[in-house]
């Protein structure tokens, strides 16, 4: 017998019976799934630094706290504090990825962190589900109201962002977030000269990329002939998969984590390839494909266009980013540094993964309310 009445009108309870339960379910698998890859992906990685061997552990079961929470907290705000929040967040994000260009450590060549006291930041993991929240407030309203100059901000924003990312250097980030906005644009009804027009934009942006940046055409080029460079770590990875078979290893088995620099990172899905076997990657894979699936299922129920482009760009670029982490473990697409959703190592990864599921459930819940009450009002009526 449930202790909550659908009767009651208390926003737990509005909460309670409005909430995606599935969604909400398979992400906090993700986030376990997360903590139980690190504990074995990560000692390690933390012994080889010097660290203790348990460090990585302990900071991603801290950070997933603030994550879960953070991903409960949201789950209760209506599509107005969405948007709201989605532009603050966006705002924020965008000044501290300025202020990471000046007084961010460097790291790899790269400006992409800022320090906060004793932690590290990632400013452009808030500003992904952010922008995807802005973009879709911003499209809506440009359909709603074409006198506005909706569009025009639009552009702005779209072009700074994707700018900053350009400049830290952070091209894998930058086609993400390109890929996303194209399949909004898309999903919205623009005209297919103006689609085809921003992929001929980034086409050209891709050609730059390669003749300009040294590093960005050294990865393509050991990507298209192996035999040509330094494919350490991919050749590793595809080595892990082949020990671990159909069943794995076993836990602790592995032997990859002992030699590869981002096994709790970049390289997860190879570590639980190797010591769980295909199948619990089948498994992992199948639980990316629910959640995004479910996402996707939400956004063609909505009627209204803001909800309905903010869920479906939310859910490209969570499963976006999932594809291009496996593809690269898997040697399906060029080396990139980035994170499994919820499964690698990474307090900004984490905290942005929950950003954007929290963002999910928050809009899908938002239209199961108003579902709600207005069958109720017809119920009476």
């Amino acid at each position: 017998m449930s202790l909550i009445s659908r009767s009651d009108r208390g926003s737990v309870a509005r909460w309670w019976f409005t909430v995606d339960w599935p969604l909400m379910s398979a992400i906090l698998i993700l986030m376990a799934t997360g903590v139980m890859v690190s504990m074995a992906a990560s000692p390690p990685v933390a012994a080889r630094i010097g660290l203790d061997t348990m460090h990585f552990v302990k900071s991603q079961m801290f950070y997933i706290i603030f994550a879960a929470g953070g991903l409960l907290i949201l789950s209760f705000f209506t599509e107005t504090w969405i948007r709201r929040f989605g532009v603050a967040i966006f705002f924020g994000a965008i000044c501290a990825m300025v202020a990471a260009l000046f007084i961010g450590p460097e790291i790899k060549g790269a400006h992409r962190w800022l320090d906060i006291g004793p932690i590290s930041i990632q400013p452009s993991e808030f500003a992904k589900p952010s922008f995807v929240i802005v973009m879709a407030w911003l499209i809506a309203e440009h359909l709603r109201r074409p006198d506005m100059p909706a569009r025009h901000i639009a552009i702005g924003a779209a072009g700074t962002f994707i700018g900053l990312l350009v400049l830290q250097p952070d091209f894998g980030q930058a086609a993400l977030v390109t890929l996303t906005l194209g399949s909004m644009l898309l999903i919205s009804g623009m005209s297919w000269i103006f689609v085809m027009a921003f992929a001929l934009v980034g086409s050209l942006a891709v050609f730059l990329a390669y003749s300009l940046v040294p590093h960005v055409a050294s990865r393509i080029d050991r990507f298209l002939h192996p035999d040509k460079g330094d494919s350490f770590q991919i050749d590793t990875a595809l080595e892990a998969f082949g020990r671990g078979g159909f069943v794995g290893t076993g836990p602790g088995g592995g032997q990859a984590k002992l030699v590869l620099p981002d096994a709790h990172t970049d390289f997860t899905l190879a570590v639980i390839g190797e010591e769980y076997g295909v199948v619990a990657c089948i498994m992992l894979v199948a639980l990316f494909f629910f959640v995004v699936m479910r996402v996707f299922v939400r956004a063609k129920r909505e009627e209204n266009v803001f909800p309905a482009l903010a869920l479906a760009g939310l859910g490209t670029l969570f499963g976006l980013q999932a594809c291009i982490n496996m593809g690269v473990n898997v040697a399906l697409l060029p080396a990139k540094g980035m994170t499994l959703p919820f499964i690698s190592y990474g307090g900004s990864s984490l905290l942005g993964s929950a950003l954007t599921m929290g963002f999910v459930l928050a809009l899908g819940r938002s239209s199961s309310l108003t579902r709600r009450v207005t069958s109720m009002g017809m119920a009476r009526a």
